[in-house]
């Protein structure tokens, strides 16, 4: 192995300081069973079967055998000391030499640490172990301007802080009276999570005094110094030319196998955690959020930051927060829904409905359908009536109002995260340019107008082609699911003859429930078929771009098929005796007598039941599958039974699976596609916010089991909101009022129902008085048709849903004056509705501040306390120099 001098230099040994390090948000601090059962943490003393080391005791007393126990642990180089940054991971067989080797070269020569290791289970797998030394770290840290803590926060005391002190211990000690809350986290079990505040500034080597360094093995913390090194990883050439640049496209051309940080141990432990404490923070976050019995917990957030960063830390917390949100809306909707339940059978309309057996209805497919009593829908009329029920407006607007105020209060949530998480100014300060962007657009520069510092520029036509081809891709995509949706379309078109022709009795007496049914699910395997078509490389596409390009793909592909039915199922039908045909050949498809809202609730239930399974099913079936492959190759070989060879992390950490290709986006996209239905269709599906609640509660503890046991470490990223996906949470919540109002007015039965309670029905002139207005709806619903004009050998009258003249009058089968009248009413029935929820979502979101006042004060009170203690510590640092220098001492500013 090559080796730089760099790694023959020994810092000093720190001494341990005396003085406790209270406000060090950066560094790890642990519980304090963690401190006594895990050496990673600690790099000055050994594993627990290795002699611990005194502040005084030179390293070189160490023997041999105990620099190989500290080693074997696989966290660390093989001397005990240099902690494993990042691990890099090649095949000897690669034909990539030159370049890898070039690559490491570079490294080096940027001031990292570089260390072979051969694989134990397989002859052809080279590990590469970078550890990142202190001055390098320093170096990046103010390049990269992270914020390093330098002070503990103090805070000023007026009355209102000493009366609002006074009232917050008295609550604090009427709640201790009161039984505890199962869902907190036993603070005994992580003492850890809340962080003492400090002041924090962008790191800087010219003053580094100025910063609290008691240890500088854990000034960086685990998470900030695999951010660096992949910094370092992501900028260093491996040939000449700028866009020879980078450990991704390493990766991509074969000359490495994989990049990723190590964990910092097993998530498993013989002992208890109870009696023995966590070994590490990774066996904590097992412990403690991702096993399935804590299920009920609130998570560990602070704990899941420090471990895999902000940016994961911010969608547990966005997930956390939207499944708690879930729990009124579901509780709201189950009430809508057992309020149907329980009118059902007092419904006027299902006992007309049922009671009708004398009332033909007319044949609704050509050849093999027969005449039917309006009775056999009894069934259906009771099951549309759980979903269409005066409950159904209520629910629309709560819906609309309960998505403003998720999104409002998310905001200020977020604001409280990144404040605690010292975040507020990380966007303009630290976000860089994509280092792809930086090699191919180098050669044109702009000079910043906010820094003014010359930067890569890319021109106008290039971001113009870009943009077309762009959205060429879209539409073709989009244009895929429209053509994949008209086929389901034709399908139920040919099934709904077949099934009425079918030899098996109940499958002929329902064929129209087997049509929608088979659709549905040959619907749902084109959606998920489908949903693979659409996954190009992320490398050279913008994470918000690409995502918004994916969210409207998906959306396009797993609702298009549900609006189709909500709003063009059976809306162009025709009548009887003039039906309108598909190529002349196939008769359009119509509504149930009992109306096509049962239609719309089978497909969002099915789709959404399904899609949920089968994302759980891929997204921890999958992993779990592939590993105890890997496990199992690896016992076939029998090494490890053979020696009795226990693996090293970093060794484990490769067997298991490579986070996703597009990272966050996959879970991100899965939550927002689960929030459109939530809100979008709900109007149809008041049980969807059930389902969705339910989902989730599953779904947060398998992503954290899946984070943390089935993946391997990603790198800790930073971010200071959920991205764009806010933004297209906002649009589907403005998408969600315009299609409730729509399928409240057009696709249910309500508008019909109160226009001829207010028109039409017994109760025209006493006023509205619940069941017995709507006396006689259904005759009123339905139009007459001559049968012999079918010319099928039928005679008689048989009815059908429209609102049409019947054949003796003198214009037959032309529109009524009834339906212009729920015409009229539907259209104002939309513009109110969307105008008065408009108004209130509006008004909401003007009442509720994005941010709390409390933490507005605070950061401005802080803002301005960190320029006072900057200067008074550069003011005391100059002083010391002065005095020791012999200088005169003053106090004035020097």
């Amino acid at each position: 192995m090559n080796t730089s001098r760099s790694e023959t230099v020994k810092e000093p040994p720190l001494k341990p300081s005396r003085r406790s390090m209270p406000c060090l948000a950066q560094s790890q601090t642990h519980p304090h069973s963690l401190s006594k059962h895990s050496s990673f943490l600690q790099p000055n003393r050994l594993q627990p079967q290795a002699r611990p080391l005194s502040a005084g005791t030179s390293t070189a007393t160490v023997n041999v055998n105990e620099m190989n126990a500290i080693a074997s642990s696989g966290l660390f180089f093989k001397d005990g000391k240099k902690r494993i940054d990042y691990i890099l991971v090649y095949k000897k067989s690669s034909l990539q030499i030159e370049k890898r080797n070039t690559f490491e070269k570079n490294l080096r020569a940027e001031g990292l640490m570089l260390e072979r290791e051969p694989a134990i289970t397989s002859n052809d797998i080279m590990f590469v172990k970078i550890h990142c030394p202190w001055d390098t770290l320093c170096k990046y840290a103010e390049r990269m301007n992270i914020r390093m803590p330098f002070r503990k926060k103090c805070y000023y005391t007026d009355w209102r802080s000493k009366t609002m002190g006074s009232l917050q211990r008295n609550i604090r000690e009427l709640k201790s009276w009161l039984p505890r809350n199962p869902m907190k986290l036993d603070k005994e079990a992580l003492p850890d999570l809340e962080e003492t505040d400090c002041y924090t500034a962008p790191f800087s080597r010219a003053r580094i005094h100025h910063f609290t360094i008691n240890n500088k093995d854990s000034f960086f913390s685990n998470s900030t110094r695999s951010r660096i090194v992949h910094h370092m990883l992501q900028r260093t050439k491996y040939e000449d030319g700028k866009s020879k640049m980078g450990i991704n496209r390493l990766l991509n051309n074969g000359t490495y196998e994989a990049a990723f940080p190590p964990h910092e141990g097993s998530h498993k432990s013989r002992h208890p955690i109870k009696t023995h404490g966590a070994q590490n923070h990774r066996h904590l976050l097992y412990e403690r959020w991702a096993r399935w019995g804590m299920w009920y917990k609130y998570q560990p957030l602070d704990l899941i930051r420090r471990y895999f960063g902000e940016k994961i830390g911010l969608y547990f917390a966005w997930l956390g927060w939207y499944t708690g949100m879930l729990i009124p809306a579901a509780l709201v909707g189950l009430f809508v829904f057992l309020y149907g339940l329980f009118t059902m059978d007092s419904s006027q309309v299902s006992k007309e409905i049922c009671e009708a057996n004398e009332t033909i209805m007319c044949p609704m497919c050509e050849r093999n359908c027969t005449l039917q009593k309006l009775n056999e829908s009894c069934i259906y009329a009771k099951v549309t009536h759980l979903f269409d029920n005066g409950g159904t407006v209520f629910f629309a607007i709560f819906m609309a109002i309960w998505a403003t105020v998720f999104l409002e209060f998310w905001k200020r949530r977020r604001a409280v995260l990144t404040y605690d998480w010292d975040l507020i100014d990380w966007e303009d300060e630290e976000e860089e340019l994509r280092p792809q962007f930086e090699a191919k657009y180098s050669q044109v520069e702009r000079v910043n107008p906010i820094t003014g510092k010359p930067e890569p520029f890319q021109p106008f036509p290039d971001k113009l082609s870009r943009l077309m081809v762009s959205v060429s891709g879209i539409f073709f995509m989009i244009s895929l699911v429209l053509t994949a949706v008209f086929a389901v379309v034709v399908y139920r078109l040919v099934a709904m003859e077949q099934f009425a022709s079918f030899q098996w009795y109940f499958i002929k007496k329902y064929w129209q429930f087997a049509t929608s049914g088979t659709g549905v699910c040959i619907n749902f395997m084109i959606i998920m078929s489908l949903n693979v078509v659409k996954h190009p490389r992320t490398e050279s596409e913008w994470e918000n771009s690409f995502a918004l390009k994916m969210f409207l793909f998906q959306f396009v592909n797993l609702n298009s098929s549900i609006f189709y039915i909500a709003f063009f199922l059976g809306r162009f039908a025709g009548r009887p005796g003039k039906y309108n045909k598909l190529f002349n050949r196939w008769r359009l498809e119509e509504c149930h007598p009992s109306g096509c809202l049962i239609d719309l609730c089978l497909q969002m239930g099915v789709i959404m039941v399904l899609k949920q399974m089968w994302n759980n099913f891929m997204e921890l079936g999958y992993p779990l599958l592939q590993n105890w492959w890997s496990r199992r190759k690896i016992r076939k070989g029998g090494q490890l039974l053979e020696h009795k060879i226990s693996l090293p992390q970093w060794e484990k950490d490769w067997n298991l699976q490579p986070m996703n290709l597009h990272g966050l986006m996959d879970e991100y996209l899965e939550m927002v596609l689960q929030f459109g239905f939530t809100t979008i269709f709900v109007a149809a599906f008041p049980l969807a916010p059930l389902l969705a609640l339910l989902n989730n509660i599953i779904e947060i503890r398998l992503d954290a089991y899946k984070f943390v046991t089935q993946w391997r470490r990603p790198m800790p990223a930073r971010a200071t909101d959920i991205g764009i996906w806010y933004g297209i949470l906002e649009g589907i919540g403005v998408l969600a009022v315009i299609t409730n109002a729509f399928v409240i007015a057009i696709t249910s039965d309500y508008i019909p129902r109160f226009v001829y309670a207010y028109k039409y029905g017994p109760c025209t002139d006493e006023g509205y008085r619940q069941e017995k207005c709507l006396k006689g709806y259904v005759n009123s619903s339905l139009s007459v048709f001559d049968l012999n004009e079918l010319g099928m050998g039928y005679s008689g009258y048989c009815r059908y849903r429209d609102y049409r003249a019947p054949p003796w009058s003198s214009a037959p089968y032309e529109f009524t004056l009834q339906f212009w009248h729920v015409l009229a009413a539907r259209l104002a029935f939309i513009i109110v509705f969307e105008h008065l929820v408009f108004g209130i979502k509006s008004f909401i979101a003007y009442l509720i501040p994005d941010m709390p006042k409390d933490l507005c004060d605070r950061m401005r009170r802080e803002k301005y306390l960190v320029q006072e203690m900057m200067y008074e510590a550069e003011l005391e640092h100059l002083q010391r120099e002065r005095k020791k220098n012999g200088k005169q001492y003053h106090h004035e500013w020097p």
